[in-house]
C-alpha cells in the first residue's frame, strides 16, 4: 500500500458518480483516518495496566481524550459508509445495512468479553506473579455467588447487555448510537433543523447533574450495568451521540468546515492552553490545589459518563487545531522531500493510515492485548526501558492485525490467477 491509493483522486468523477455521491462524499480523508490511527495507539497505552505512558497521554492535557477522537472519526466514517446507503439504496435498506453493522459490532463485544475473559483466567491460573486478574476487572460475579444476587444467569444478562463489565463498556455505547442513525436519516429528509434539536435533545436528557438541577432526574435517559446494583452504563450513548453525530454531520455537508481565520485559530489555542491547568497535569505535575477544587466543585461539566460539556467544547477546540495543522484534506501531513526523514514519515504514515483504517479490528485486538501487556510488566518490571520496549511490541502487534485485517477484507481468493 502506499500513499497514492489513499490519497483523493485527480481526475474529475463523472456526472453520474457526483449524483450518486453528492450528499455523502466517498472519499476518505486523510485525517480520519490518521487521527483514528493515533487514537488506537493511545487507547492502547491508556489500557494497559501499570503502565507509566498512561500518565502522559492527551487526556492527561486537557478534559477529552481518545475516546472523543474515536467517536468523532467513527462518525465521521459512519457518514461515508452508510449515510450513501441511504442515498442509492432508500431508508429501508440503508437501515438494513446500519442493523447489520451493529450485528458485527455486537459480535466483536461478545468476542473481546470471552477472549479476555478466557486469557486472564489463564494468566490468573499460571500464579506467576500472585494478582488475580480476572477480579482487577470486577468479573467476580461469574465465579462467585453472592445471596443478594438477583439475576443467577450471568450469561443471559452479558448476552442482553443488561451486564455490562466497564472495561467492555465502549463497544455497547456504540451500538446503541448506530442505532439512532436511521432516525437521524429520516428527520433529515424532512429538516435539517430536526436534527439538531434530537441530537441536542437526547444530550440534554443524558446529563444527569443537569437535570436533577431543575428537579427533572426521573427524565434521565441511561441503561443499566448490572441487575443487582444500581450502576448504569459508564459511557451513557444517551450523551455520546453527540460527538459522534457532531462528526457525522459534517461529513455530510449538514454542518460547514469553519473558516481558518487567525482569531478562530487562536482562540481555539487559548482555549485548549487554558484548560492545561485545570486537566490532571496541572494538579499532578504543577501542584495546582486550586484547580483539584474546581474539578471537584465542576464536575459534572467534565463528567466522562455523560459526556459534559466543556469536553465537547475542549475537543472541538483541540479538533480545529489539528485540522488546520494538518492542512487541507491532510495535504500537511504528506512528506515534503525526498531524504531520509521523508521517507521515514511516509512509511509511518502509511502505517497510522492503516491501523485508522482497520479501526473496530485493531480496537477489539487492543483491549486484549493491553491486559496481557499489564501482566508482562508485572513479571519484567516497570522500569522505562521494558516500559518502552512493551509499548512498542503492543503498538507493533496493533500494526500486523491492521494488515492482516486488510489483506482479508481484500478478498484476494477473488483474484483469478493466470492459468
Amino acid at each position: 500500500m502506499t500513499l497514492a491509493d489513499i490519497s483523493p483522486p485527480s481526475t474529475a468523477p463523472s456526472a453520474a458518480a457526483v449524483a450518486a455521491t453528492r450528499a455523502a462524499p466517498r472519499v476518505r480523508d486523510l485525517r480520519l483516518d490518521f487521527f483514528r490511527g493515533l487514537a488506537m495507539f493511545i487507547i492502547l497505552m491508556a489500557h494497559t495496566p501499570g503502565n507509566l505512558l498512561s500518565l502522559w497521554i492527551p487526556a492527561r492535557w486537557g478534559f477529552s481524550d481518545a475516546t472523543e477522537i474515536f467517536v468523532f472519526c467513527s462518525g465521521m466514517a459512519s457518514a461515508i459508509a452508510f449515510g450513501g446507503g441511504f442515498d442509492r439504496a432508500g431508508w429501508l435498506l440503508g437501515t438494513a445495512r446500519v442493523l447489520f453493522r451493529v450485528w458485527q459490532v455486537y459480535w466483536a463485544h461478545v468476542g473481546l468479553f470471552f477472549a479476555t475473559l478466557a486469557l486472564t483466567v489463564f494468566l490468573t491460573d499460571l500464579d506467576i506473579t500472585g494478582r488475580n486478574y480476572w477480579g482487577q476487572l470486577n468479573l467476580w460475579m461469574i465465579f462467585v455467588e453472592s445471596d443478594n444476587w438477583e439475576n443467577p444467569n450471568m450469561l443471559l444478562s452479558f448476552m442482553t447487555l443488561r451486564w455490562v463489565p466497564n472495561y467492555f463498556d465502549i463497544l455497547p455505547m456504540y451500538m446503541i448510537v448506530l442505532l439512532m442513525m436511521p432516525v437521524v436519516m429520516a428527520l433529515s429528509r424532512i429538516d435539517l433543523r430536526l436534527v439538531a434539536a434530537f441530537v441536542i435533545g437526547v444530550w440534554l436528557m443524558g446529563q444527569t447533574a443537569l437535570l436533577e438541577q431543575f428537579g427533572l432526574g426521573h427524565l434521565h435517559l441511561e441503561f443499566p450495568a448490572e441487575p443487582w446494583t444500581d450502576r448504569t452504563w459508564f459511557f451513557n450513548p444517551f450523551a455520546w451521540q453527540l460527538i459522534f453525530f457532531t462528526g457525522f454531520a459534517f461529513m455530510r455537508g449538514w454542518l460547514p468546515k469553519p473558516p481558518v481565520t487567525p482569531l478562530l485559530v487562536g482562540l481555539a489555542l487559548v482555549m485548549v492552553l487554558a484548560i492545561v491547568p485545570l486537566s490532571s497535569i496541572g494538579v499532578r505535575e504543577f501542584g495546582f490545589e486550586w484547580a483539584r477544587d474546581w474539578r471537584n466543585d465542576y464536575a459534572a461539566l467534565i463528567d466522562k459518563s455523560d459526556f459534559g460539556i466543556l469536553r465537547y467544547a475542549h475537543f472541538l477546540a483541540m479538533a480545529y487545531v489539528f485540522w488546520v495543522l494538518a492542512g487541507d484534506r491532510g495535504d500537511n501531513l504528506l512528506a515534503r522531500g525526498s531524504g531520509a526523514l521523508a521517507r521515514l514519515w511516509t512509511g509511518l504514515l502509511t502505517v497510522i493510515l492503516k491501523v485508522g483504517q482497520q479501526s473496530l479490528a485493531v480496537f477489539v485486538f487492543s483491549m486484549f492485548t493491553a491486559r496481557f501487556l499489564g501482566f508482562v510488566m508485572d513479571v519484567l518490571g516497570r522500569d522505562v526501558v521494558t516500559t518502552l520496549l512493551v509499548n512498542l511490541a503492543g503498538c507493533a502487534s496493533l500494526v500486523a492485525v491492521a494488515y492482516g485485517a486488510g489483506w482479508f477484507k481484500s478478498q484476494p481468493w477473488r483474484v483469478k490467477v493466470p492459468a
